[in-house]
């Protein structure tokens, strides 16, 4: 086995169904099915060589992973259904490959994503987990906008920011959704339009709160042997911290903090040599506070930081993150890999990263009560 660990894996294909606004017709088992469809078409695989399946989403039930896999027709060797969010993506990713490596499976389909209906998403938000549902909904919170804003307001508080430093970063990501046919929401957004836009939860404004959509998303892992595609992608690294500080800390640091050395250090780089980074982006200050836990910004100087973001000189979250493509439910936590995967098979169009080779993604989330308890990272490479 190689020094990293991730040998004889490889990431054949990643897809999105593009994003909607609006519910459309059908459910979410027919949209993950639709994200599995393309997944052999791009990966050249057929369903009879999926011998591995995993399932994240909010709104399948009552059916499971099992029971999407029946309805698609495989016999997996290896299932597994995900419940953590904004950190599934790269939860999934973890176990997948471990799987091919010890020969639980071959081949191996991760999907996510969700169709909501306003219903559904209310109902989501109101019973989260038990303490969202006991202590959160009876104040009638509004759901996590105001949990991030009251998390943002201690951030900029403590960095000296402004709503303009956040700003910065949403226009910047609308610069990348422009360039990306699958984005929900391409129009052109200035730093007064920013600014401009109504408040939901002081002191973040529309453009901070991730907009709901519906949408899936799917990777194919293989054996490297089994690998139709002349390019394809390798985990260089891997790490997961969870539930750090038992929601006892402030917010501001995510459980990336812990691990980064380790992830850099298993994949033989820094920070300095990755060519892309997408990142869990629900609110701007997540953002932020991900990127300086992986230690793009070593100096403490975020304004910096946000300065090469705005620029273009860090690629970050280059599909326009979930801030302008949309966050379908359990997608987003696989929105950022796919991208990542795209940029590295030189398949991302107007918006391709130049000779990207490296690239970093991380997810974050499922919020307790005050922020998320999950964080993850992966190092990927261009084979």
């Amino acid at each position: 086995m190689s020094s990293n660990g991730f040998d004889r894996v490889l990431i054949a294909a990643g897809v999105e169904v593009p994003y909607r606004r609006q519910p459309t017709h059908g459910s979410t088992g027919e949209l993950l099915a639709q994200a599995f469809g393309l997944l052999l078409a791009q990966s050249g695989f057929s369903a009879k060589d999926i011998d591995g399946l995993g399932v994240a989403s909010f709104t399948l039930g009552p059916d499971h992973a099992i029971d999407l896999a029946w309805r698609l027709g495989l016999s997996p060797r290896w299932c597994m259904d995900d419940c953590h969010g904004g950190a599934s993506g790269i939860n999934l990713l973890q176990h997948a490959v471990r799987a091919i490596q010890h020969g639980d499976a071959n081949v191996i389909a991760l999907v996510s994503g969700d169709q909501f209906q306003a219903s559904d998403f209310t109902h989501l938000v109101e019973n989260y987990n038990l303490t969202t549902r006991t202590w959160l909904r009876p104040l009638q919170n509004g759901g996590p906008n105001s949990v991030f804003a009251m998390l943002t307001q201690r951030h900029a508080k403590r960095h000296g920011l402004t709503r303009a430093d956040y700003g910065a970063m949403c226009v910047a990501q609308r610069e990348w959704a422009a360039m990306n046919p699958n984005a929900v929401y391409r129009a052109p957004m200035s730093i007064d339009d920013y600014l401009a836009a109504p408040l939901v939860a002081d002191p973040l404004g529309r453009f901070d709160c991730v907009p709901v959509v519906n949408g899936a998303n799917a990777i194919l892992l293989t054996r490297d042997d089994l690998a139709h595609n002349a390019t394809n992608v390798r985990v260089r690294a891997l790490k997961c911290l969870y539930n750090a500080d038992h929601q006892a800390g402030d917010g501001l640091e995510t459980s990336l903090k812990h691990v980064a050395a380790d992830l850099w250090r298993q994949a033989g780089i820094g920070p300095e040599d990755i060519d892309l980074a997408s990142v869990y982006d629900d609110y701007p200050v997540m953002t932020i506070a991900q990127l300086c836990d992986l230690g793009f910004a070593p100096d403490g100087d975020i304004r910096a930081l946000i300065r090469r973001i705005a620029s273009h000189a860090l690629p970050v979250n280059t599909s326009g993150g979930q801030l302008s493509v949309g966050q379908a439910g359990a997608a987003g936590g696989m929105h950022g890999l796919v991208e990542a995967i795209t940029q590295l098979q030189g398949k991302a169009g107007e918006r391709q990263v130049d000779n990207a080779k490296l690239a970093v993604v991380s997810g974050y989330g499922m919020v307790e009560y005050r922020f998320g308890m999950c964080a993850n990272a992966v190092v990927l490479e261009r084979t």
